[in-house]
């Protein structure tokens, strides 16, 4: 089993200590530097000095954690358990689903993983050390958390991987590089991880090739590979795939087996032909009703019961001054859209003043200074949502908050929004977030540096 390092996140500004035998002269002044500079906040944008660096203020966390998978993983789902739902208990666990990003196509796997024995941020680390080293030893082993793999040999590089319970199955969908989307059933790799013969077993096989884990299913109708992939929340076994040629089809289980009985429309949705369709998101209480975005810098909303030539119901013409990467679709309030694009803004939509030309965002927000790479509200509260940009920051919104009801403090001067909540550093490259939707507060991130697991004290 691999173990979980704690992480490197980065928000507040420590000056390298100085020299124990600097001139006995010139320590007072630089004792009182010291003191001046300690417990400085960082604000985005800030240049640091020479001698500068980011480091955690692990007070700022309820959960702070971090996790390496080898090859990076770029997209990743969780998989909902039977531990129940609204958890705020620790040490916590959790069922991750991602896919990776292998140097060479055959290397590449999708990875069935446990995360668990996950504490909360309790000291600060000016206390951890501070503390005595013998006991600590002893104290950090039983709190270390541990991350347990299950693998499945994948064909070529995982764009994007999407999960869901299908009867009593979980089923995972995934698209390759390759230009073809496949769905597994996990069951199996889910009972490995959670008993340590069962893994034994499974992972001798796996080194024998002789698993097991082959795709239930396979479609190859896509012209070209893609990235937009979103399983129905409302109709089981309904799944959406959109590909670089801006092509969608809609998948529908025939029956209820779970297993081999699939049927993918052949007639796509391709208004946004031949410009790629970058994401998906099905509406969080309509069976028939699917939002895409693209390249074309356009966000539609599809009904699908219509033909495919008269399914395109709304459309947001220039949504963005570029690309639309990302589109998250409010599981509270159904109306309301987030997006994100390659111009590093993010808007909020009201689907109620969608128009044929000149529909406006009713909330923009300019921080991030990079594309955005991830959107996603909060599964339990209407006005919060996080995003993730190339900008190596994940930033945590309240779009409750309102600035006359804010005193005027350093992130008000700096020129901040005052809907953002929170900024968590310390990854590189992110390319997708999640909150958990069984344990409040959670965001898992992932990234060219691996994953984090926190939790904030602002949400």
């Amino acid at each position: 089993m691999d173990k979980v390092d704690e992480p490197m996140a980065e928000d507040e500004i420590r000056e390298e200590d100085e020299d124990d035998e600097d001139d006995e002269e010139d320590m007072e002044d630089e004792e009182s530097d010291e003191k001046e500079e300690q417990g400085k906040i960082y604000l985005p944008g800030q240049p640091l000095e020479k001698g500068e660096e980011l480091v955690a203020d692990r007070s700022a966390y309820r959960l702070l954690h971090q996790a390496q998978t080898g090859a990076p993983c770029l997209s990743f789902d969780i998989i909902r358990d039977d531990a129940g739902n609204s958890r705020e208990a620790y040490p916590m666990s959790m069922y991750i689903l991602a896919g990776t990003q292998a140097a060479r196509t055959h290397m590449n796997n999708l990875l069935v993983m446990k995360m668990s024995n996950l504490h909360a941020t309790t000291r600060s680390s000016e206390d951890s050390d501070a503390e005595d080293s013998d006991s600590d030893d002893e104290d950090d082993e039983a709190r270390a958390p541990v991350m347990t793999v299950a693998s499945i040999k994948h064909q070529g590089c995982v764009n994007r991987v999407r999960c869901t319970h299908v009867g009593n199955k979980v089923l995972a969908a995934s698209w390759s590089e390759l230009g073809r989307v496949s769905l597994w059933d996990l069951n199996e790799q889910l009972r490995a991880i959670d008993d340590p013969l069962l893994l034994s077993n499974y992972r001798k096989r796996t080194e024998q090739g002789d698993n097991g884990a082959k795709p239930i299913f396979t479609f190859k109708g896509h012209l070209q590979e893609g990235y937009g992939l979103d399983w129905c929340p409302t109709e089981e076994g309904s799944l959406a795939s959109g590909d670089f040629k801006g092509n969608i089809h809609i998948w529908h289980l025939s029956g209820s087996s779970g297993g081999q009985d699939w049927y993918v429309d052949q007639r796509p949705y391709n208004s946004h032909a031949p410009h790629s369709v970058e994401d998906l998101q099905w509406s969080p209480n309509e069976r028939h009703v699917l939002a895409s975005c693209s390249v074309d810098k356009s966000i539609k909303i599809w009904d699908t019961r219509a033909s495919p030539q008269a399914a395109c119901m709304l459309t947001a013409t220039e949504a963005h001054g570029a690309d639309v990467n990302v589109i998250s679709w409010n599981r509270k309030e159904s109306r309301f859209l987030v997006s994100g694009g390659d111009d590093g803004i993010l808007h909020i939509w009201d689907l109620r003043q969608f128009r044929p030309t000149g529909t406006k965002p009713v909330a923009t927000f300019k921080q991030h200074t990079s594309p955005i790479t991830s959107v996603e509200w909060n599964p339990d509260e209407a006005t919060v949502f996080a995003s993730a940009g190339a900008d190596d920051q994940i930033a945590q919104w309240d779009l409750s908050v309102e600035a006359d009801n804010m005193e005027e403090t350093d992130i008000q001067l700096a020129g901040l929004p005052p809907q953002l909540l929170f900024i968590h550093q310390g990854q590189t490259d992110v390319k997708e977030l999640h909150w958990h939707p069984q344990c409040p507060g959670i965001l898992i991130s992932t990234a060219h540096s691996g994953f984090n697991v926190f939790r904030t004290i602002s949400v």
